[in-house]
């Protein structure tokens, strides 16, 4: 049986509050799952059946996250990129967080498997 989970990166450059982190955290996980829903509904189902597993592992900066964004895209990973209002700890566009997946969990390890968890 195929594991499926999915994988939040967020930036930990950015020294957001635990509140700000996890609202963001909260961002990317629903907006990735949207993503997967209308790309791979089958992986949407799935996940949403066996418990929404769900990682959230760091990263050191914004290079960093984007090229893990560049790895899910050339996999055919669906993704979502979290960029911040700006209404109150950081600039209007700010890129906070990556989410991806929920996808099968080798998939994903594949470009996440060696990042630290948060």
């Amino acid at each position: 049986m195929v594991e499926y989970k999915q994988v939040i990166v967020v930036r930990t450059d950015l020294s957001m509050s635990k509140g700000k982190l996890a609202v963001q955290v909260a961002h990317a996980s629903v907006s990735a799952y949207l993503k997967t829903l209308r790309r791979k509904e089958e992986w949407a189902e799935h996940w949403i059946q066996t418990g929404q597993k769900k990682i959230v592992v760091k990263t050191r900066d914004l290079s960093e996250l984007l090229e893990i964004a560049r790895k899910a895209e050339n996999l055919g990973l669906p993704y979502a990129i979290i960029r911040d209002a700006g209404l109150t700890q950081l600039e209007p566009g700010t890129i906070t967080a990556l989410g991806i997946g929920p996808a099968p969990a080798d998939m994903i390890d594949k470009i996440t498997g060696e990042l630290k968890l948060l």
